[in-house]
């Protein structure tokens, strides 16, 4: 029997499938070893991800861990789970993973607190067999491989953002972004948007901030959220600054490669906070819109040419937006779900939710969903609330 169907996973690594019309648990993964982190501080964030056949559903475990699930059964693959850390005690799996080219994309940061020794890593998994194919290690890049964290003499620039490692569908090329740490435009990129091969074997290009130091030192994250693709070869990127920066996919630094150069973007454009979510990129009627959700406001800017233009803005926070079906959703964190118009910012109706820290909905085939709760509470339980469209 067939099934819309959403899949989750807690922040203790069970897995579960959800019969989207009913809210029916079709079945529950839980992975070896759960019982023995279970209300520790080793969790993770990470959105499962499906591959094109739909017939797997890859998730993570805080023990390092990707998995690979029958989406009709749960039941794990032959080869698999595959590590992606040599010590899950200190680097956490907090992106949402992604697929490409039939690749699995899964990135690492550390826990709150920032305890070293961790190191952000790219790692691409090779879907069918399970086997790593790269590791792109954001801090002693001259290494391949998964380092031992207190291998490198540095610490910190987390890939962390709740988007992960995006994907350049012209170019097949990903994107991420690290949080603080040190920067010398040869083997260590902190605090800068990186553009690798789709394989994830090689650096091909950064921007760096040029305030990149003060920003590590004033833990001022770039990594907070990841690069958004606007289409016509362009990206925007911003931070725990609030700086909103437009970015030429081509020659990211001003000049294209990779180096010590810094700056390069084309345009900066002020938030009204920090970016801890991602923004929302939507084409209608020949126009490129963008939405950017702090916690203190929402604005929506309009690309024009080479530059955006604001539209609009509002009072009001909130997690990653969403549009679909002509309308914008935002979660309020402290609890309920806003739908507005896109063009006007214009309210439509508020849908009762709890509270919760960087969770978004998803919408699509006339359903929303919608998770709760707040991962660092380390709870064994959770909500997923589900609403049907009218």
């Amino acid at each position: 029997r067939k099934h819309d169907t959403f899949f989750v996973t807690t922040s203790y690594g069970k897995t579960i499938a959800i019969d989207a019309a009913g809210g029916r648990v079709l079945w529950r993964f839980t992975p070896p070893g759960y019982a023995g982190w279970a209300g520790t501080h080793m969790i993770t964030q990470a959105t499962p991800v499906a591959d094109p056949s739909r017939r797997y559903v890859y998730s993570v475990a805080p023990n390092g861990r990707i998995h690979k699930l029958s989406v009709a059964t749960g039941r794990e693959a032959a080869g698999w789970p595959v590590a992606i850390t040599r010590d899950a005690t200190h680097e956490k799996i907090a992106p949402s993973l992604n697929f490409s080219r039939g690749l699995v994309l899964a990135a690492t940061g550390g826990y709150i607190g920032d305890a070293p020794p961790y190191q952000g890593h790219v790692v691409a998994i090779d879907a069918p067999s399970g086997r790593i194919v790269n590791v792109w290690n954001s801090l002693c890049s001259n290494r391949s491989g998964l380092l031992e964290p207190s291998s490198c003499v540095a610490s910190g620039s987390a890939i962390w953002a709740r988007s992960g490692v995006v994907v350049d569908p012209a170019t097949g090329n990903l994107l991420v972004a690290t949080g603080n740490g040190r920067f010398d435009g040869k083997q260590y990129w902190g605090d800068s948007m990186l553009m690798l091969s789709p394989r994830a074997g090689s650096l091909l290009q950064n921007w760096t901030p040029g305030d990149q130091k003060s920003l590590e030192d004033g833990d001022v994250d770039l990594g907070s959220t990841a690069p958004a693709l606007l289409g016509s070869g362009l990206a925007v990127q911003s931070g725990k600054d609030g700086k909103l920066r437009l970015l030429d996919l081509r020659r990211l630094n001003g000049h294209g490669g990779s180096g010590a150069s810094t700056g390069g973007e084309l345009q900066t454009v002020q938030l009204a906070g920090g970016l801890f979510s991602a923004p929302a990129v939507w084409h209608a009627g020949g126009r490129t819109w963008v939405f950017v959700s702090t916690f203190s406001g929402t604005s929506a800017f309009e690309l024009a040419g080479r530059r955006l233009r604001l539209v609009w803005t509002k009072a009001v926070g909130g997690t990653s937006p969403i549009v679909a079906g002509g309308l914008l959703y935002l979660y309020d964190p402290s609890g309920g779900l806003g739908v507005f118009r896109p063009k006007t910012g214009a309210a439509v109706t508020r849908l009762p939710a709890g509270s919760g820290h960087w969770n978004s909905p998803i919408v699509t085939d006339g359903r929303i969903a919608l998770p709760e709760g707040d991962a660092n509470d380390h709870s064994l339980s959770g909500v997923l609330d589900i609403y049907r469209l009218p």
